[in-house]
């Protein structure tokens, strides 16, 4: 079995009128001006999962910055959901600067069999991770529902991207250390944060941590797999594409080249997954 853990689909309706959502939010601005940017929707996914050999997909949501929006996409996740419940899991976005209508979007979703909550991005969306008024409330409602958090994440230095953002391990670390409880997945490798983990007190901070590999060949060499695999263990590391950005197989091109042990890569391609989603049965 494989799993993408990190796929992004949008409505027809937004893939058609690209530039009436570029003006009406900065996130999805700056992540989808260029017009060579991929937009794709959920029967896109589900025919490129078919050629790739992908047999769930997790459907990220974006940082929008208004709950109006957040909705209105969510709502699109949630149905591709009920059109594909065994091919695709879903994960909806809030914005906590609006907390009760987050809280209240949270349950919303989770009633409906969202799985947890993501992309989430806290530069673009301008909430702090750092202020428990705000995060507090979303955290205690994540964990009454068993949902995860999806957080973008990115590398303090490198070269440029569109959307990198500033969201780096020194902002994601006081966050994990102050909700150990709540199941926390850094998407892009965290920004380079499992690297930390030879710090001891690190590798136990973020025992309730995963990493992605979204977007993985514009970032790192092919060496970065074994040495977060190394770092902070085989059961931490989850594959995502980033599709449409990146196709499902070339990463999984990728992962094959590497020498991995059989368990150790089916953890990664599906293992990890089931366990944290909780659909072993599915």
């Amino acid at each position: 079995m494989i799993i993408d853990f990190h796929t992004h689909v949008f409505p027809p309706e937004i893939k058609k009128n690209r530039n009436k959502y570029i003006e009406r939010d900065p996130c999805f601005a700056i992540l989808y001006s260029d017009p060579k940017a991929k937009i794709a929707t959920a029967e896109e996914l589900i025919a490129g999962m078919d050629e790739a050999g992908v047999d769930i997909s997790v459907i990220l949501n974006i940082g929008w910055t208004t709950h109006e929006l957040c909705v209105e996409t969510n709502d699109y996740i949630i149905d591709s959901v009920s059109r594909y419940p065994q091919r695709l899991v879903g994960f909806c976005a809030v914005q906590p600067n609006s907390p009760k209508a987050a809280v209240a979007e949270i349950e919303r979703c989770a009633k409906a069999g969202i799985k947890g909550v993501g992309e989430m991005r806290p530069d673009i969306q301008l909430f702090d991770l750092g202020d428990e008024m705000v995060m507090e409330p979303l955290v205690e409602v994540l964990k009454e529902h068993r949902l995860a958090l999806l957080l973008h994440s990115s590398e303090p230095i490198g070269h440029d991207y569109p959307g990198k953002g500033i969201i780096t391990p020194d902002m994601l670390y006081p966050f994990i250390t102050s909700f150990p409880d709540l199941t926390i997945v850094c998407a892009h490798w965290g920004g380079g944060l499992p690297f930390y983990a030879l710090m001891p007190e690190v590798k136990k901070a973020i025992g309730n941590v995963y990493f992605d590999s979204a977007a993985s060949p514009f970032l790192y060499t092919p060496d970065v797999y074994q040495q977060v695999i190394k770092l902070v263990g085989a059961d931490k590391v989850l594959f995502g594409s980033d599709y449409p950005l990146l196709t499902q197989r070339r990463l999984l091109n990728e992962i094959e080249t590497l020498d991995l042990a059989e368990e150790t890569k089916n953890l990664v391609l599906a293992g990890n997954a089931l366990r944290l989603l909780g659909i072993e049965g599915k």
